[in-house]
């Protein structure tokens, strides 16, 4: 959705970004609950504190959305970092869990 944007297509189609918030969500409550039952602390708690955050500015660019502005990029850049750093942490803390 960020090409879209940067291509200057933006705001996303509505059903490309009601997927992508639902599978974010999904993801997150997931990893919510799995942090809580098995007591993780360490990497899988800052994962999902970055992915806490992400989802936060995901709310942002939501809002301009509907009141029909354009998306800030700065928001969007910063959305997507948090996303695929939080991501990041989350894999390498479960590589290393399973090893």
């Amino acid at each position: 959705m960020a090409v879209l944007h940067f291509k200057g297509r933006s705001p996303p189609p509505p059903g490309l970004a009601v997927v992508h918030g639902l599978f974010a969500a999904s993801g997150l409550v997931i990893l919510l609950v799995a942090v809580i039952q098995a007591h993780l602390g360490g990497a899988p708690l800052a994962a999902l504190g970055l992915l806490i955050l992400a989802a936060l500015g995901g709310f942002g660019l939501l809002s301009f959305h509907l009141r029909r502005r354009a998306l800030s990029g700065g928001l969007l850049v910063g959305h997507a970092l948090l996303a695929v750093a939080g991501f990041v942490v989350l894999l390498i803390s479960a590589l290393l869990l399973a090893h």
